[in-house]
């Protein structure tokens, strides 16, 4: 039987996105405060475009992008290590916040951009720039969970989506 290492940062990041969910439903305006949101000019420009990672637009939105987050957290932490983990998530999770909060304001949108899905897409970018094998998958998986959505009329951040994918690929190269 394999020794099946259960504390990883990975899954750490998990409790804790999922414990900042909890405070999330159990505050006024929970997801307002923590999405990231036109009040990002209004003093929220230090801290939502982390929050906006912890925050979900529900439990099936959490449980999606917490099993991509294990499945990819995991895969990195243990071939690159917890600080490369670190490093992609965080790092390019906020520029991926930041990069789609200007093309919300370049376009007009207004609405509160919530989950995880943009630094999880970090995640794939990279695995996809490491291992070729995986590549079309990936980036096939991407533009499935971007536009199918979409056109069913449901409200995901697409554009965030590719926005991680590219700071992805970048972050990847930038690290080699």
């Amino acid at each position: 039987m394999q020794n099946f290492k259960t504390y990883t940062l990975t899954n750490a990041i998990i409790v804790i996105t999922i414990l900042m969910y909890i405070v999330q439903i159990n505050m006024e305006y929970g997801s307002i405060i923590l999405g990231l949101n036109l009040y990002f000019e209004q003093g929220g420009y230090w801290f939502q475009p982390l929050t906006t990672m912890f925050a979900h637009g529900g439990i099936g939105h959490l449980a999606m992008n917490m099993f991509v987050l294990y499945q990819f957290g995991n895969l990195i932490e243990k071939y690159r290590g917890k600080v490369q983990l670190l490093f992609l998530y965080f790092v390019g999770g906020i520029l991926t916040s930041l990069g789609s909060y200007a093309f919300m304001s370049a376009v007009g949108f207004s609405h509160n951009l919530v989950g995880a899905s943009g630094a999880i897409c970090v995640l794939l970018g990279y695995v996809a720039l490491m291992d070729r094998n995986q590549r079309k998958g990936i980036i096939t998986w991407v533009l499935v969970i971007s536009v199918f959505p979409v056109l069913l009329g449901l409200p995901v951040a697409w554009y965030g989506h590719f926005i991680g994918l590219a700071f992805g690929f970048i972050l990847g190269f930038i690290r080699r």
